[in-house]
C-alpha cells in the first residue's frame, strides 16, 4: 500500500506482513587488517583465528554518531527515492551518545527532512539492543491504530572504540538505514522471545572517555546466557503456535546472530543446537554420539562456561554454522563491531550474498539481537516475494518500483563498496583512536582529521562551538 493513499487517514485493513522494505549501511573508508594488528601486538593468529575477524573499519575525529547515521539515512533516501513526507516515524538505535539528553533523530531531521516536523520516534539506548527496540517500535506503529500511512524508518550505529590492550581488536562501527513499512520483503514473523537481566558486563558510566567498562569474561556467560534463554524461549512459543511440534533449527534457512566478533557467533549458535539435542536426544543424527549425550544431560546454566562443553557442541554444529551463519557474515568480519547495527549488517550481508536463495525459497531467518546490560531478543523475519503493491509513488517523478530482496541487494553494493576501502597501518589506526580519545568531550574546536579520506556523499563534522552545538556538511557525492 502506497504511504499517500491513508495519509489522511486510517486504512481499511491491517497492515500485513511488516517489515524491512528496503536497507543502506554506511562503513568507513579507512580500515586495518587483523592480521598488521597481530604483528604489531606480537600475537599471530589471535584475532583472526582466535575472534575469527578479518579487518576492522575506523573514523577519526572528521566523523561521529550523528555523522554516520546521516548518512546511512542520506543514502537510503536517496537510493529510494524516498521524499521526507512519507516518512512519520524515525526511530534511532545508538549507544554512541554524543549528547546525555538531545536525540541524534532531530539532528537527521535537520538535515534531511525539510519542513516535515511532525515525525514520531526518538532515540532508544541499551547498549547494542538499541537498533532493535527500534525496529520493533517502527513496526509495532505500522501495526497499529496510530498508524496514518506513512513509512517508518530506523537508523542504528555506532563507533566502536576501546583502550589500548585486548579488547582494541574488537572495535569497529558502522550504520544501517531501513525502510519500514506492510508488504515487506523482509518481514517480521511469528512468535518471538526476549530476556532481560542486571547484568554488569559492559557499560559506560565515565563521562569522560569513550571507553567502556568491560569485564570480557561475564560478557562471553552473559551472551551466551541470553542465548539459550531467548531460543528456549522461542522454541516453546514457536511449538506452541503449531499445536506442540517442536521446533529446532531445522525450522530456519540462515541465522543473524548479534556480532562482536564471528568467533562468539559460533559458539552462540551452538549453545542454540545445544536445545536441539536436548529437545530431541534420540534424534538419528546424534543418538549414538557419546558426547553429545553428556553435553545433553547437564542442564545449559551449568555448561555457559564449560570449555568441553563448547568443543563438542560447535564440533557437532559447524556444518550448520557454515550453511546458516557464514553467508551473513561478509561484512562484519570486515569492518568490525557496529554494536547496535551489526544484527542489521549481518542482514544485509546475508541479503547481498544469498539474494537468489531468499527469493527462491523464501525461508525463515532466525535473528538474535544482543545488548549488554543486558536485554536480549530472539525473532524471525521471513524472506518473502511482496505482492509488488508495497512501491514507493510519488518520489521525485520516479515511476513506482516494488521493494525487493533483489533491490536491496543491488542498491547496497555492499560487497564492491568494502573492497573499495583504503588499508591503513597500524601507526594510522593507533593515531586516530587518539585523536578521538583527546578531542571527547571538547568544545570549540575543528576536526583535523581529512576530508579527502572519505566516501563521496559523506556527512562529517565541521566544528564543536563554545556550548558543544556541533555542524556538519558533507562530500560532493
Amino acid at each position: 500500500m502506497a504511504a499517500a493513499a491513508v495519509a489522511s487517514g486510517k486504512a481499511s485493513l491491517r497492515p500485513q506482513n511488516v517489515g524491512i522494505l528496503a536497507m543502506e549501511a554506511y562503513f568507513p573508508q579507512n580500515c586495518l587488517q587483523q592480521t598488521a594488528l597481530e604483528e604489531a601486538d606480537g600475537c599471530k593468529g589471535k584475532y583472526t583465528i582466535g575472534l575469527g575477524q578479518e579487518s576492522l573499519g575506523y573514523f577519526d575525529d572528521r566523523e561521529d554518531v550523528a555523522s554516520i547515521l546521516l548518512t546511512a539515512l542520506a543514502r537510503l533516501m536517496e537510493n529510494y527515492g524516498i521524499e521526507p513526507q512519507q516518512i512519520g516515524r524515525l526511530e534511532v538505535g545508538t549507544e554512541t551518545l554524543i549528547d546525555k539528553s538531545k536525540s541524534v533523530k532531530t539532528t537527521l531531521l535537520a538535515h534531511l527532512f525539510g519542513p516535515n516536523a511532525d515525525v514520531e520516534g526518538v532515540t532508544s539506548t541499551n547498549a547494542c539492543y538499541g537498533g532493535t527496540a527500534a525496529l520493533l517500535n517502527s513496526v509495532a506503529w505500522v501495526e497499529s491504530s496510530a498508524w496514518d500511512g506513512r513509512y517508518a524508518v530506523v537508523v542504528c550505529g555506532d563507533i566502536a572504540v576501546y583502550a589500548p590492550g585486548p579488547a582494541r581488536p574488537t572495535g569497529g562501527g558502522g550504520a544501517v538505514a531501513m525502510l519500514i513499512g506492510a508488504d515487506a520483503p523482509l518481514a517480521l514473523s511469528g512468535p518471538r522471545c526476549t530476556h532481560a537481566a542486571e547484568v554488569y558486563d559492559f557499560y559506560k558510566p565515565k563521562g569522560d572517555t569513550e571507553y567502556a567498562t568491560v569485564d570480557g569474561k561475564l560478557s562471553q556467560e552473559a551472551y551466551l546466557t541470553a542465548v539459550d534463554r531467548c531460543y528456549a524461549g522461542l522454541q516453546a512459543k514457536r511449538a506452541a503456535a503449531v499445536g506442540g511440534a517442536p521446533c529446532t533449527l531445522d525450522a530456519f534457512g540462515f541465522a543473524c546472530m548479534h556480532s562482536p566478533y564471528a568467533k562468539l557467533v559460533q559458539k552462540g549458535f551452538a549453545r542454540m543446537l545445544l536445545a536441539d539435542v536436548i529437545a530431541q536426544p534420540t534424534r538419528d543424527e546424534w543418538a549414538a554420539d557419546a558426547d553429545a549425550q553428556k553435553v545433553a544431560a547437564v542442564p545449559p546454566a551449568h555448561s555457559v562456561n564449560d570449555r568441553d562443553t563448547e568443543t563438542v557442541l560447535r564440533k557437532l554444529s559447524a556444518t550448520r554454522y557454515d550453511a546458516m551463519c557464514l553467508p551473513a557474515g561478509g561484512i562484519s568480519t570486515r569492518v568490525g563491531n557496529c554494536y547496535t547495527a551489526a544484527v542489521y549488517m549481518n542482514l544485509l550481508a546475508l541479503v547481498s550474498s544469498r539474494a537468489a536463495e531468499l527469493v527462491d525459497k523464501e525461508p525463515d531467518v532466525l535473528c538474535f539481537s544482543y545488548g549488554s546490560g543486558a536485554v536480549a531478543t530472539a525473532f524471525v523475519i521471513k524472506a518473502r516475494k511482496p505482492s509488488g503493491t508495497n512501491a514507493l509513488s510519488g518520489a521525485s517523478g520516479l515511476p513506482p518500483v516494488p521493494f525487493t530482496i533483489e533491490r536491496i541487494a543491488q542498491t547496497a553494493d555492499v560487497f564492491a563498496r568494502l573492497a573499495s576501502r583504503t588499508e591503513r597501518t597500524t601507526a594510522d589506526f593507533a593515531a586516530a583512536m587518539d585523536l578521538r580519545a583527546t578531542r571527547y568531550g571538547q568544545a570549540s574546536y575543528s576536526p583535523t582529521g581529512p576530508i579527502a579520506e572519505l566516501f563521496p556523499g559523506t556527512y562529517y563534522l565541521v566544528s564543536v562551538d563554545a556550548e558543544h552545538r556541533r555542524s556538519y556538511s558533507r562530500t560532493p557525492k
